[in-house]
């Protein structure tokens, strides 16, 4: 199990003094979202955040904004309870381990978004980092048959893909410790078994998809832990949004 003192020093450690922008292309064809307004615990607009958060928020906005070139994306932030109109310029709705609860009207909003064709990326984390207490994120899901659970039996260090609609090949990603994730169709897996899965995906009607993540290391772009310095982070986030826009 990740333990949040060793967690945090090494997101520190990894992220302190790099100082990548977030850059948007005029040309940009999709809007991606960033909701950072139900306490999340990571992402952040640098804008908003001290010196001490400053060098990790903005290495991840800056891999984040590679990820969105690479999908030919634009990047903003939602910063306030939102409503439907909100997300009507929204192709992408990226929601990173909230520890606040959604309203009953930002749960519809999301709902209403995806039913009628938007993309939706969602992840949590274990306990330690928000509890399905503090945060009502499968009132989100659960209408599409997806359910985050209690934490993964499966603690070993290191993940995989299968290749399927979203990647194409099996990509070595992060993952130590995670909640488990039911309904869907599974696609990232701990190394040790394929027992509990921490990453599916769903196409809903109308063109609306979902991919719904039990562990944060992969979407924080963590390409090194304990050891292992080659997980594909940029990679997985690529291809899961490319299938989500597509």
């Amino acid at each position: 199990m990740k333990r949040r003192v060793t967690l945090v020093a090494f997101l520190c450690s990894l992220f302190s003094g790099l100082c990548a922008q977030a850059q948007t292309s005029a040309a940009a064809t999709h809007r991606i979202c960033l909701d950072v307004a139900h306490q999340q615990k990571f992402w952040a607009d640098p804008a908003d955040v001290d010196e001490q958060r400053a060098g990790r928020v903005k290495y991840m906005t800056g891999e984040m904004a590679k990820t969105a070139a690479a999908v030919n994306g634009s990047l903003a932030y939602l910063k306030k309870e939102f409503a439907p109109a909100d997300l009507k310029g929204c192709r992408l709705l990226f929601i990173h381990i909230p520890s606040a609860k959604y309203t009953a009207a930002e749960v519809d909003a999301i709902l209403k978004y995806v039913a009628g064709g938007g993309a939706l990326f969602l992840v949590m984390d274990q306990d330690v980092w928000s509890t399905l207490e503090q945060t009502n994120v499968n009132d989100i899901i659960r209408p599409f048959g997806i359910q985050f659970g209690g934490e993964s039996p499966d603690t070993q260090s290191g993940g995989h893909t299968k290749p399927g609609p979203i990647v194409d090949r099996r990509l070595k990603v992060t993952y130590h410790g995670a909640r488990t994730v039911t309904g869907g169709t599974p696609f990232a897996f701990n190394d040790r078994s394929d027992a509990y899965p921490f990453g599916t995906y769903k196409a809903v009607d109308n063109g609306g998809k979902i991919v719904v993540m039990g562990d944060g290391m992969v979407s924080l772009y963590m390409t090194s832990w304990e050891g292992v310095t080659d997980y594909q982070c940029q990679e997985f986030m690529q291809a899961a949004f490319r299938w989500l826009l597509k």
